[in-house]
């Protein structure tokens, strides 16, 4: 009940209040209200510049906290470990009833059956080539992602569409994207480490940060190179200093850390430098918890028996993924895996334009056993609710053979349609999403294009990929661009 009069007052019981009392008191309302979250914000931009690797909080509620991405670098051929064609053993070595793409990488002949047969596995039926012997053991936490696509046919702009977002412009990756929006949980590890990457198809630019702040850059763990890294070489550079001692290395520090201050005193605040700060902050504490952190001394023989540590073939991939594990149990927020596949037998990764029988039975054989153990040994641990495991490469390869040599028959590369996978991290297990033509050429169906699978990978992690962005040159950036959609049919 309203007075026109200047005064509120209370007649049986019944507050009366004016019309210029109410709207006082509803703007006093809502401006604290905007007041506090004003506060909120500024508080958590302080915090941020104080600490940009602080844990955060996502924008929606997270499945998994952190990523492990194994990345098999060349292009793994779907039409032969996952998607199973038969008309392509029909139609074996027959020209293609259908329209093929007119952008392509080498000269493609006619279809081509895949070497090896293909059979269910688990309880869920997911088919698998008898090229895996042991991957069969965890298809049940497996969800098979049969409708990627829409990549670059190239390896470097592919691998940077994959890492980036974008396949021509320098943009940070998308682990620098999950650092900048999560932070991490170690303050004395990186938030993104990647381990023994090669230097090809996009080099450093497949793990650096590009225009966000420096500290949220992959850290390498082994030099980039081609080959990349033997594991049990892999190092963190620069990690110890022989010469002074911590207490030393210390002062130092915090004697440079003072004239940087004094410098942003001067002439304002400067990311960058603080950027630096951070970087040498976070060197010197890795010095205690990283040596501690690689030593798989620690492993017990039966997890390591688990992983195949112990057999030649397997030994170097089964060593990256016990490290992706224990720095990932230790809280780093994203850790990527690189396979550079079968090069004793002089193939570089898995691009086999030729001998793609040869080369492929040589890259699963040295990934399966390593790859089985791992996600047994997440679960047995109770890491794979909440860690999400991505596997796959650039691209898939054609159902057609490339032309060449019938005696080293390969396959060229194929953007239009192949198969990544997922497990843990609150995705389906034992579930196929997608799917792809009678000859497994072109995704149809559940499509799902880079910009789908990263803003899929994010909302996974709690993070809404519209609203993560970064300003710079004056517009907002984020991983997806302007594209993006959520595959919420694989979500648990």
């Amino acid at each position: 009940m309203f007075e026109s009069s200047h005064n509120s007052s209370i007649v049986e019981g019944v507050t009366r209040i004016n019309r210029r009392s109410l709207l006082n008191r509803w703007c006093m309302g809502f401006g604290g209200l905007a007041f506090n979250a004003m506060l909120s914000e500024i508080s958590r931009a302080q915090s941020t510049a104080l600490n940009p690797l602080a844990p955060r909080n996502g924008h929606l509620k997270a499945r998994a906290k952190r990523i492990i991405f194994l990345f098999m670098h060349g292009g793994p051929s779907h039409v032969d470990l996952f998607d199973p064609k038969p008309a392509l053993t029909r139609y074996d070595g027959q020209e293609p009833p259908f329209e093929r793409t007119r952008v392509k990488f080498g000269k493609r002949g006619n279809l081509l059956k895949s070497p090896w047969t293909f059979r269910p596995t688990g309880d869920s039926g997911i088919p698998m080539s008898s090229l895996w012997k042991n991957l069969p053991e965890v298809a049940d936490e497996l969800c098979m992602l049969h409708g990627l696509c829409d990549t670059n046919v190239a390896h470097g702009g592919a691998c940077m569409k994959l890492f980036t977002g974008s396949e021509s412009l320098i943009r940070p990756s998308m682990g620098s994207w999950v650092s900048y929006g999560l932070g991490t949980e170690n303050q004395n590890l990186p938030s993104f480490i990647t381990i023994c990457p090669t230097s090809l198809h996009g080099g450093v630019d497949n793990f650096g940060s590009a225009f966000l702040p420096n500290i949220h850059q992959g850290v390498p763990l082994g030099t980039p190179g081609y080959p990349n890294t033997p594991a049990a070489d892999a190092r963190f550079e620069f990690l110890q200093n022989e010469t002074r001692t911590r207490k030393q290395q210390r002062f130092l520090l915090d004697q440079l850390k003072r004239i940087n201050e004094q410098h942003q005193l001067k002439v304002g605040r400067n990311p960058q430098i603080e950027a630096r700060i951070q970087s040498f902050e976070m060197a010197f504490r890795m010095q205690t918890e990283a040596p501690e952190a690689m030593n798989l001394e620690q492993e017990s023989a039966a997890t390591l028996e688990l992983y195949g540590y112990n057999d030649p073939t397997t030994k170097n991939f089964a060593h990256q993924l016990l490290l992706a594990r224990r720095f990932s149990e230790r809280g780093v927020r994203f850790v990527q895996v690189s396979h550079a596949g079968s090069l004793p037998f002089n193939n570089e990764q898995w691009d086999q334009h030729s001998y793609i029988k040869k080369g492929h039975e040589i890259n699963v054989g040295q990934i399966d056993k390593p790859i089985t153990g791992f996600i047994k040994d997440l679960r047995q641990r109770g890491l794979l609710e909440d860690t999400l495991v991505l596997w796959g490469g650039e691209f898939g390869r054609t159902p057609t053979a490339q032309v060449g040599n019938p005696e080293t028959i390969g396959r060229d590369h194929h953007p239009d349609g192949f198969t990544m996978f997922m497990a843990g991290g609150g995705v389906k297990g034992g579930f196929r999403y997608g799917q792809t033509d009678d000859f497994g050429y072109y995704a149809i169906d559940g499509r799902m294009t880079i910009h789908d699978l990263h803003a899929t990978m994010l909302h996974i992690l709690g993070l809404d990929h519209e609203s993560l962005t970064y300003q710079y040159g004056g517009r907002d950036f984020r991983l997806t661009d302007v594209h993006g959609s959520v595959a919420t049919d694989i979500l648990a």
